[in-house]
């Protein structure tokens, strides 16, 4: 009973491969083998991306933070 069920979902596995591949809009590009090197620029380019909107939202945080603060000393005073 098991061996039906890998074959079943193998099969529905590589039909829902095609639909996507031939009902698609447009075509899609040819893949393209990257080198080693490629790799790793790809790699530091999202990390970039990534350390630069942690940053952006690391500064908002900070503003959050020292309106806050400004706001608990105005309470305490009181």
């Amino acid at each position: 009973m098991k061996a039906q069920k890998q074959t079943d979902t193998g099969a529905t596995r590589s039909s829902t491969a095609t639909t996507a591949v031939t009902t698609g809009a447009t075509q899609r590009r040819p893949w393209k083998k990257k080198t080693p090197v490629e790799v790793v620029m790809d790699q530091i380019t999202r990390l970039r991306e990534d350390v630069t909107r942690r940053e952006e939202e690391l500064k908002q945080a900070k503003r959050q933070m020292q309106k806050l603060d400004e706001v608990l000393k105005v309470l305490e005073s009181t």
